[in-house]
């Protein structure tokens, strides 16, 4: 009896029964580009990279570190905690409720994620902006993840590598957001103090005021292909201007052919160019460790080891090679004021000892 309420009656159920089964909504995904539809672990599997027309979509800020890291494995950082609404700002919703709602579904505290490990076998800090929460808007928790990360970088001396996908700042946190521009430029100037290599990917999109500061503040800067990459968009120039753009206005090849970005790379060959990139800046780096860094107006320069001076002098000192400096008398030391000046009329005579003879 129990078979048959237990394994008869559901199938018999199931097989009768007309409802539909429901199906996720993220099964199939479609091209923005060429409409072609692409099964979701398919287009997992390739890094969110669409097979037919190799364009790049948006990547969570968890696959992005998965991706970066030697086996997918790193250590989250932990980041100081902010005040989540300190404006108690509300337009349409009240702002802890959009914040609920975009931890809910990311899986996130804020739009930032930073983490520490391995890529291949060198250790480097991350950190990577995630759209899905608010658009990666950069707030106060946004720029306190990009410090923390930056001065854990500067602490393990290691390079630092930012992947950039923002809206720019969020309203909803006024000039506090805007206050994080400045913050986070004075990190990036404690990595360059350090001499620690600062990389910045910029990828789909990047725009606002993380493209008015530390986006644009690398030693390197790498775009994957079509991202989007500006402070105010396309849309809001020709509306201003009112004149027709050019094709692929402030897309990733478009800023590499002005200078704006060091080179494009595809996703698929990220990995091993940020590996190739930081193994070159590190072994500058591990060169010049043992140099003395000075500064001449204003501009530091390496000059020689950096070994104590004073372990020198006592060294010399100790085998008798240095010869001690003896105090010049008065009367020896040169008086410009003392100096025989040539008389005006010697000069104009030609009689000067400094006068250029005729032939």
């Amino acid at each position: 009896m129990n078979w048959i309420n237990n394994v008869v009656r559901p199938k018999i159920s199931g097989l009768l029964s007309t409802a539909k089964r429901e199906v996720p909504d993220n099964l199939w995904v479609k091209c923005p580009e060429s409409g072609q539809m692409v099964f979701y672990k398919d287009l997992e599997a390739n890094q969110f990279v669409v097979p037919g027309s190799n364009y790049h979509m948006r990547m969570g800020s968890q696959q992005r570190l998965q991706h970066l890291f030697d086996g997918g494995e790193y250590r989250t950082i932990a980041v100081p905690t902010v005040q989540q609404d300190p404006l108690k700002f509300r337009d349409g919703r009240k702002y802890t409720d959009r914040l609920k709602d975009a931890k809910f579904a990311t899986k996130l505290e804020d739009a930032v994620l930073v983490g520490e490990g391995q890529l291949e076998e060198q250790p480097v800090v991350a950190a990577a902006q995630d759209f899905r929460f608010m658009a990666g808007s950069l707030g106060m928790a946004a720029g306190e993840a990009i410090i923390a990360g930056m001065m854990r970088a500067v602490e393990l001396k290691t390079p630092f590598i930012l992947f950039a996908a923002s809206g720019g700042a969020r309203m909803q946190e006024g000039i506090l957001s805007l206050m994080q521009m400045p913050r986070t430029t004075i990190a990036v100037q404690r990595l360059k103090e350090a001499r620690l290599p600062y990389i910045v990917v910029l990828t789909d999109p990047t725009t606002g005021g993380v493209t008015a500061s530390y986006a644009m503040l690398g030693d390197i800067h790498i775009a994957e292909p079509g991202a989007l990459i500006c402070f105010a968009g396309p849309r809001v120039i020709q509306q201003t201007i009112r004149e027709q753009l050019p094709d692929g206005f402030q897309r990733a090849e478009y800023l590499l052919s002005h200078g704006m970005v060091d080179m494009v790379v595809h996703r698929h060959h990220l990995r091993e160019t940020l590996a190739r990139v930081c193994r070159l800046l590190m072994s500058g780096v591990q060169a010049t460790a043992a140099k003395d860094t000075r500064k001449v107006n204003g501009k530091p320069y390496v000059n020689g080891a950096a070994v104590d001076s004073k372990v020198i002098e006592t060294a010399a000192r100790e085998t008798g090679g240095v010869v001690e400096p003896e105090a010049v008398p008065n009367s020896q030391r040169f008086d410009p004021n003392k100096a025989e000046k040539p008389r005006r009329d010697d000069v104009n005579s030609g009689n000067s000892k400094d006068a250029p003879r005729s032939a």
